[in-house]
């Protein structure tokens, strides 16, 4: 086989060590461990270089190819990522020492893909993106525990209120942990838009205040208001990520538009404009895209990045998205045709805008409504999903805009195509297609 690249590397990842394989000509112990530690990584970079290495292939194996990654890529190797299941299988005996050399024969012999990893500036925005997720699962875990408590102090606040940690809710249980138990005088932070009553109010907020659930009640509120401070850093951190990106961007000649939808996008939104960010950065709004919001499209941008161009095609996009139909054929029979599982957070989020996006009178929503009732809801999901991939992918790549023409064409577009179908089947059988008056189809024989 030709050797596509001469100068390659292999490194097997490990938590405790890396077993890194160089050309067997290139040293006379072509095969080394190095520890994890920071300097032993420098000391691995540094005998990379001793070699004449350009490329290295290594395995994502948890999170321990990350600081290998990026104290490589900051030597100034070209470091392929590669995908466990395109090289796992080795032949002979597994060892470490043979997972390494076998990375290196098949990287020497360009036969491995490396994995899609977005730009510095990408991948910092998706680290504070993905631990500010994690400080809302959090905090929502201790919403649930001042929910309990009230709940075994008979304190029926979540039945009068539409959300306990509004305006309302909130002032309500701050009061009631500041010592404040008279339940006429807990009405008065009701809000003027509340719909229930104060007499309902009155009713719902006397409580049986016991120490051990108050002690609960104070613990609880206390960790939300903590993990809202964290969530407060997460955001100032991706606002100064999102100016950065500004500043190697020229403004977009046409000013941003009013938005078509609701701007209020609930309690865990971020604390800026992220769609006037977002436009001046793309220089375009992807939130014209049904079933996207600015925060669900700044998520899709730290998950895949703003160049489509990594990926040929969008077909090629929705495949390494996991959203395209697999291909399992043998003997020219097809055995499968199922998407391959996956853990992609990109289709994750796709999945839940096609989800509401079912619900809207759009186009998009005609299909998966029609879809869901002739094919099942999770199929629907699915297709969905790559239809909205598609529509992200050509906006990105070409600059294409998005108008939704509506749930109305979506139907006439389908009954056209019925009608082309049902004349195909009338011609078969010997048949012609007749409209009659007030538009009913009838069958005549020719």
């Amino acid at each position: 086989m030709p050797v596509v690249h001469p100068n390659a590397a292999g490194i097997d990842i490990g938590s405790e060590f890396h077993v890194v394989a160089v050309p067997a000509d290139r040293d006379s112990e072509p095969v080394r461990t190095f520890k994890s530690f920071t300097g032993e990584l420098h000391s691995m970079a540094k005998w990379l270089q001793s070699c004449r290495i350009t490329t290295i292939a290594m395995e994502s194996t948890g999170v321990y190819w990350i600081p290998a990654y990026e104290i490589l890529e900051s030597y100034g190797f070209e470091v392929f990522l590669v995908n466990a299941r395109e090289s796992k299988n080795v032949p002979g005996r597994k060892t470490d020492i043979n997972d390494a050399q076998w990375l290196q024969k098949l990287h020497q012999f360009g036969l491995l893909r490396a994995s899609f990893r977005p730009s510095s500036e990408i991948v910092a925005m998706r680290a504070y993106l993905r631990q500010r997720e994690r400080l809302i699962d959090y905090k929502s875990s201790h919403i649930q525990h001042m929910q309990k408590a009230m709940m075994q102090m008979n304190v029926q606040l979540g039945h009068v209120v539409s959300e306990i940690t509004g305006i309302t809710g909130m002032n309500i249980i701050r009061a009631i942990v500041a010592g404040q138990h008279d339940p006429k005088e807990l009405v008065k932070y009701r809000d003027v838009k509340c719909k229930n009553s104060e007499e309902t109010m009155i009713a719902a907020l006397s409580g049986n205040y016991k120490p051990e659930h108050l002690f609960a009640l104070k613990q609880s509120l206390e960790l939300v208001d903590f993990y809202s401070e964290k969530i407060k850093a997460c955001d100032e951190a991706i606002k100064l990520i999102m100016q950065q990106l500004r500043q190697h961007t020229e403004p977009p000649e046409k000013p941003l538009s009013k938005s078509k939808k609701r701007t209020n996008q609930g309690p865990n939104a971020l604390s800026f404009d992220v769609r006037s960010d977002l436009y001046h950065v793309l220089g375009l709004d992807l939130t014209e895209i049904d079933g996207f919001g600015s925060t669900l499209a700044l998520k899709m941008i730290s998950e895949c990045g703003a160049d489509m161009s990594r990926w040929p095609t969008s077909k090629h996009f929705t495949s390494w998205l996991c959203l395209a139909p697999g291909s399992k054929i043998s003997g020219g029979k097809v055995l499968s045709s199922k998407t391959r599982k996956s853990s992609n957070r990109a289709a994750t989020l796709l999945r839940l805008a096609a989800t509401t996006v079912g619900k809207t009178n759009t186009a998009l929503g005609a299909f998966y409504r029609r879809l869901a009732f002739r094919a099942g809801k999770p199929k629907a999901v699915t297709a969905t999903a790559r239809k909205l991939a598609t529509i992200f992918y050509n906006m990105l790549r070409y600059g294409m805009a998005y108008n939704d023409p509506g749930a109305t064409y979506y139907e006439e577009k389908y009954k056209a195509r019925a009608l082309v179908n049902l004349r195909k089947k009338a011609d078969a059988f010997g048949f012609i297609l007749q409209e009659k008056t007030g538009s009913t189809v009838a069958v005549g024989v020719s």
